[in-house]
């Protein structure tokens, strides 16, 4: 399974590149990982709800790196889903945003079969990652991941990411982002 997906998150690109290099502060926004682990300092272990309330782990190291510009990983030993990717941070051309690209490629356990099983219960990949990149500029941005009314409790059952509900702007906020 091949995945790409872009944000354009107003932040600079270091920045950006810091948060997501603190490999730690993954699961903040993606919803699937649990947990990562730093276990060296291009070394880390992973471990990933799955479905049918199963888990992946694995093991990652980083094989290239720019910094500030890429960070390119990839699973090593035995991982149950193995797995590579590059995120790449590009300044945008308004010359304050970064433009975020993320291609990741991974075995879906039970390959074709597994795949249309995931999409069956509502775990496609695609979206997912769309909603993971969604999830990184609301932390980025406004420093917490902001649900609507309309969907008050979220993703109750997995109690995935502390949210709270959409507000309106104040005045102040409102007037700052007019002047913007």
């Amino acid at each position: 399974m091949d995945l790409t997906a872009t944000t354009t998150i107003r932040k600079p690109a270091s920045e950006v590149y810091g948060f997501w290099r603190d490999l730690e502060n993954l699961p903040t926004f993606m919803a699937h990982l649990e947990q990562v682990r730093a276990t060296g300092g291009r070394t880390s272990h992973w471990s990933a709800a799955a479905p049918f309330g199963t888990n992946a782990e694995w093991d990652a190291e980083i094989n290239d790196e720019v910094p500030g510009e890429k960070i390119a990983w990839r699973s090593t030993g035995d991982a149950d889903v193995p797995n590579a990717g590059t995120v790449r941070f590009v300044p945008a051309p308004d010359g304050v945003s970064t433009e975020v690209h993320v291609v990741l490629v991974y075995d879906i356990p039970g390959g074709a079969v597994g795949k249309a099983v995931a999409k069956y219960f509502g775990e496609e990949p695609h979206q997912q990652l769309d909603d993971d990149l969604r999830r990184l500029k609301q932390v980025l941005e406004t420093g917490e991941v902001v649900r609507s009314d309309g969907a008050p409790w979220g993703k109750r059952a997995r109690k995935e990411f502390p949210q709270r509900p959409a507000q309106p702007l104040s005045d102040a906020e409102f007037d700052k982002g007019a002047d913007a």
